[in-house]
């Protein structure tokens, strides 16, 4: 049996330039198959190139509360949301409503789950202080998730906070986000190691990976396109910090 590495990145959030920088890093580690787990456009200026590069490079892609809700924004809403579903092409919008809500996966003789934000819903969050219903409800089977065994690990994405928790046989991973990391300024995304498709036990490992980039070069980009929300998307990316917990960055000319 041969061990392999799996990368699992999520919430890129049109960030053409932290996506680079992360697939060519997971390129150097021998990583073999790539899986994302949504939330490839909003809040930065290239969900087009984002999401065409996400469609090369990775096998499964599951569907964010981005995806599921952008296409379906009306002309008169919010403007910014306006801005980043015009952004995109129709195919891509389109592509959206074809993607799963969830992913299952044999690795080393465990059942992974992927999802983006929780078992019950791309709109429904689970932070990394949750309480023992919501762990529960991760590993739950649901209308989105469907019937079957049930995981004995969890991957998300969607809150932009990586974290690890291991309790009674049950593993609960947050990849962080990509474009958008919001526990440090740092793009981070998640290697699994097993053997693909075992029911048997084997060797089975997940780490996170930090990956520097050029922060001030995607956030040039998005004042040159004249986005929405530069300036509070310019602080999200310098401080890592939640723009409705700091004030803005000051803008860049």
């Amino acid at each position: 049996m041969t061990v392999e590495r799996i990368a699992i990145l999520s919430d890129v959030h049109g960030n053409l330039s932290a996506l680079e920088a992360v697939l060519a890093d997971a390129r150097t580690r021998g990583v073999t198959t790539i899986l994302n787990l949504g939330d490839m456009v909003g809040k930065g200026p290239r969900g087009q190139a984002v999401v065409d590069r996400c469609r090369d490079a990775c096998a499964v892609t599951v569907r964010g509360n981005w995806e599921d809700f952008l296409p379906r924004t009306p002309d008169d809403g919010v403007p910014e949301h306006v801005w980043w579903r015009d952004e995109l092409r129709a195919d891509q919008r389109d592509w959206f409503g074809t993607l799963p809500l969830s992913h299952d996966l044999l690795l080393s003789g465990r059942r992974v789950r992927l999802l983006h934000a929780s078992a019950a819903s791309v709109h429904v969050k689970v932070f990394r202080d949750h309480s023992p219903a919501e762990l529960d409800g991760m590993f739950a089977a649901t209308a989105l998730t469907g019937a079957g065994p049930e995981p004995t690990v969890v991957v998300y994405g969607d809150t932009h906070d990586a974290y690890v928790e291991t309790s009674r046989g049950r593993t609960l991973a947050n990849v962080g986000s990509v474009g958008n990391p919001l526990d440090e300024p740092t793009p981070v995304y998640a290697i699994l190691e097993g053997v693909p498709g075992s029911p048997d036990p084997a060797p089975f490992a997940i780490q996170h990976v930090r990956v520097p980039y050029d922060a001030e070069a995607e956030i040039a980009v998005a004042y040159d396109l004249g986005m929405p929300e530069a300036d509070a998307w310019a602080g999200e990316l310098r401080t890592g910090v939640y723009r409705g917990l700091a004030d803005p960055a000051p803008a860049t000319p």
